[in-house]
């Protein structure tokens, strides 16, 4: 039985029993198996400059490349204009922490930076180079980002492990001169204050007055932490769960540990004042809203748990590649709004959501850092987008098919940049929006013309 991308939860009960429903959240599993070796990977190279005839080579490569070479000695900076350093960022990763499937190696994580890769080009109009690191080592991540620099205009960290993110995040952020951004922590982020931003509109409840259960407080949750916390959040409303129990002050497994996990010893002394024990059915227990990125479910979170908590409960289930708890069993069970990571469900709560957009619009002014306060500005352009087409239970976040939200975003972003004195070039929020709307434009319009004309073969 067919069933349409984006079809709300309800409409599905009505179609489809469990089995059926299951059946097809595991569809794209059988479809990847088959469309992968069919197309042997998901990028390629393509030339972006006119070739008329073979004369054109002597333009573009030797002889007539060395007066860019000579330009660029004279002045660095035209290296983003002679060059497509300014539209290209590098997917760095190690592979140890790849999606809910862990350390999986760099090869076995290829699979995911390509299709990041493609995202970042099809919704964004950037040029994505996946980077598969031999090393799980920090200091050679490190050296071996900071050593990509001249070649790219952004870094996006991706599936890199706890502890060893955090410090590979600050350490490049505070050494280099382009936006260095991890994925699973401000992406993460930056979709979920969106996200909770308008379904907290939809139960009538605010941030300053819900009670929260983080599920699981690797890099995700973290950083989300952090970012709704500068965003209203009260710690002491907050019961956070890792795999060792619930965070609290007497966590002596963490305190001797504070060196690798700051954050996570914050969490324990800044929240849970009631110092509560146990896991997550006792995290849970009377709260508004569920935070969850934990492990691969779908029986992580189980529908018992989401009954003892609060009326009107808000459940983000956002492991992958299946959530914490299948989205229809959490409805049952009470949750009144359900998101999960995944586009083959109602409010699709996923990092594709940001970073094409925010991306575009720190590299369109040429920005030397992503802030949280960019971040901020791109979660509330995306709440709103969502909010101006009709907010309701199972829409509390656009989809992906929605292609102004990226424009819109990369504009909030770039314009933030600016304010914020972190851009290097001044454009007007219309001059953004064109440009931005140009490039993605330009991205989908070549897609189309390459599987129109055979050159991409048709999936079957």
């Amino acid at each position: 039985m067919s069933l349409q991308v984006g079809m709300t939860t309800s409409a599905m009960k009505r179609r489809l029993s469990k089995e059926e429903l299951i059946a097809k959240a595991n569809r794209p599993s059988e479809d990847a198996l088959r469309l992968h070796p069919l197309y042997k990977g998901k990028m390629q190279t393509m030339p972006k400059c006119a070739v008329r005839g073979f004369e054109d080579f002597a333009v573009w490569y030797t002889p007539g490349v060395a007066a860019s070479c000579r330009a660029i000695v004279a002045d660095p900076a035209l290296v983003f204009e002679h060059t497509n350093k300014a539209n290209s960022i590098a997917i760095v990763t190690d592979g140890t922490r790849i999606l809910g499937l862990g350390d999986i190696g760099p090869e076995a994580g290829l699979p995911v930076m390509e299709g990041k890769a493609l995202l970042f080009k099809y919704l964004g109009g950037v040029d994505a180079v996946p980077i598969c690191l031999a090393s799980k080592n920090a200091a050679e991540i490190i050296r071996t980002v900071q050593l990509l620099q001249p070649a790219f205009g952004g870094i996006n960290l991706e599936d890199i492990a706890q502890p060893k993110c955090f410090h590979v995040l600050d350490e490049l952020r505070s050494t280099m001169t382009i936006p260095v951004w991890h994925d699973d922590q401000q992406g993460t982020a930056t979709v979920v204050l969106a996200a909770l931003t308008n379904a907290l509109k939809l139960v009538g409840k605010r941030i300053d007055k819900v009670k929260i259960a983080f599920v699981g407080m690797g890099a995700a949750n973290v950083a989300t932490y952090r970012l709704l916390k500068s965003s209203g959040m009260d710690p002491q409303a907050v019961v956070a769960c890792n795999g060792g129990g619930i965070l609290h002050r007497g966590r002596s497994d963490v305190e001797k540990r504070q060196a690798d996990y700051a954050d996570l010893w914050r969490v324990c002394n800044e929240t849970n004042p009631e110092q509560k024990v146990g896991g997550i059915a006792e995290s849970l227990r009377g709260c508004d809203v569920c935070i969850a990125f934990s492990a691969s479910g779908p029986d992580i979170i189980k529908a018992e748990w989401i009954r003892a908590m609060a009326k009107d409960a808000i459940v983000f289930a956002c492991a992958n590649p299946v959530p914490e708890i299948w989205p229809w069993d959490a409805n049952d069970a009470g949750a009144r709004i359900v998101a999960t990571g995944r586009s083959d469900f109602p409010n699709q709560l996923n990092n594709s959501l940001v970073f094409p957009g925010i991306f575009r619009g720190a590299l369109d002014v040429r920005a030397r850092t992503i802030s949280d306060g960019m971040a901020k500005a791109a979660a509330r352009e995306l709440a709103a987008c969502a909010e101006e087409a009709g907010l309701d239970e199972e829409r509390i976040l656009p989809r992906m098919d929605e292609w102004d939200v990226v424009p819109r975003q990369a504009v909030a972003t770039a314009l933030a940049a600016q304010q914020e004195g972190v851009a290097q070039l001044c454009k007007s929020r219309e001059q953004l929006h064109r440009e931005a709307t140009a490039a993605i434009k330009q991205a989908r319009e070549a897609t189309r013309v390459l599987m129109k004309e055979g050159l991409i073969a048709p999936a079957g």
